[in-house]
């Protein structure tokens, strides 16, 4: 059965709706990493933030954060097609699946600061906001859904997974249409534990690049609507999903690429696909030193005869369990381009290859997806604990 991507909403650092954000990703436009202090103690660094005056979520709905805050903006950009929905399939038969591993853990920080500091909690401060279902809760409450509602968290992978498990419940008949994604945002949770980790660049991220030295965090919200029927406008389906799971080490990734060679298989079986179909690969891309030598050793056993690929995160940072469902958002904008020739992401970074990794083939500005072809695009995202998911997105036959 196919799973068409019919609608998508979005913010992230690259703009506050999918025209802008394309329209910055095309052209490699990094502007909206910025550095910002106060988020570590004694350093200022790149993050990839949302500029935008955030929604105000209604007094009667429970979950105030800017979590939610930064879903809703997604979810505004596409509302009308999502009540249509509603009124085709019926309240019941709309779920809300997505990812995200912060939810409102940062205004719970700033809650209990207030404890330790003043032993009660401010006047606004609510349990349910920091707990990790409140992003789905929050957005059924606000349409009137009552179909499945869920979140999964598996740090950087979880909103890929939601794109899995939302194929699965159209699949499974338990839903008509499925709202899925994923949200997280800004924290100083997540910066500082990133930082202890020595994973964070001073600089804006370099991936690939001989001179890589870490990450940079972003946040992001990322909605697409799901359904059966493909779009009047396109017919941008998930084709196929593979997921794996090394579980080789807590943090860091299996050094020679197992985990992530198989979940990208899995994804090609599961598409009916072969390695040499896939017109672009929107790699993981960290930064990392472990990272992106495990996943260059991946991608060359998999794509012997090379792929064009290029990672998107100096361009919007880590938006961590958001990264699968925008980097699949950026595949998304290259099939919806309305021109012959569609633009690719293009690679940023230093142009100093890493000599001990394997030669890749990155795009750049010039590099176009074209439609004389089938368009199949693969983008993977790994997480700690070696959890590993490959999506491919594409134009349904």
């Amino acid at each position: 059965m196919t799973a068409y991507l019919n609608e998508l909403g979005l913010v992230c650092a690259l703009g506050n709706n999918r025209q802008d954000v394309a329209r910055k990703l095309f052209a490699g436009d990094s502007a909206g990493m910025v550095c910002e202090s106060g988020w570590i103690p004694g350093h200022s660094l790149p993050v990839g933030s949302v500029d935008l005056d955030l929604p105000v979520i209604p007094e009667q709905l429970s979950a105030h954060s800017r979590n939610n805050q930064l879903l809703l903006a997604a979810a505004q950009q596409i509302e009308d097609p999502i009540r249509a929905a509603m009124a085709r399939y019926g309240a019941g038969r709309v779920g809300v699946i997505l990812g995200t591993s912060t939810s409102g853990i940062d205004e719970a920080s700033r809650s209990m600061g207030s404890w330790l500091r003043d032993k009660s909690f401010p006047e606004h401060y609510d349990y349910r906001q920091q707990e990790l279902g409140a992003p789905a809760s929050f957005l059924a409450q606000w349409l009137g859904l009552s179909g499945p509602a869920y979140v999964i968290s598996t740090a950087c992978t979880s909103s890929a997974r939601a794109l899995l498990s939302a194929r699965r419940a159209l699949d499974m008949g338990l839903c008509d249409a499925v709202l899925c994604g994923g949200v997280d945002s800004l924290c100083k949770l997540t910066l500082n534990g990133f930082h202890a980790l020595e994973a964070v660049s001073a600089q804006r991220c370099n991936p690939f690049s001989r001179n890589r030295d870490g990450i940079n965090i972003g946040e992001a919200a990322v909605l697409f609507l799901m359904t059966r029927q493909a779009s009047q406008s396109h017919s941008i389906a998930l084709l196929g999903a593979g997921a794996s799971s090394d579980a080789h080490h807590i943090s860091a990734p299996e050094p020679s690429g197992r985990g992530a060679r198989e979940s990208m298989q899995r994804a090609l079986d599961k598409a009916g696909l072969q390695a040499g179909q896939i017109s672009y690969l929107n790699l993981h891309g960290t930064a990392t030193q472990h990272n992106d030598a495990m996943e260059s050793l991946a991608v060359h056993a998999l794509f012997p005869d090379g792929v064009p690929c290029s990672s998107t995160k100096p361009l919007s940072g880590h938006t961590l369990g958001a990264a699968g469902a925008l980097e699949a958002a950026f595949c998304w904008l290259s099939l919806a381009q309305d021109n012959t020739d569609s633009a690719l992401p293009p690679h940023v970074w230093d142009g100093q290859a890493d000599p001990q990794l394997p030669v890749l083939h990155w795009t750049t500005a010039n590099s176009r997806l074209s439609r004389a072809t089938p368009r199949y695009l693969m983008s993977n995202s790994f997480a700690f604990g070696g959890n590993n998911i490959s999506l491919i997105i594409g134009d349904a036959p």
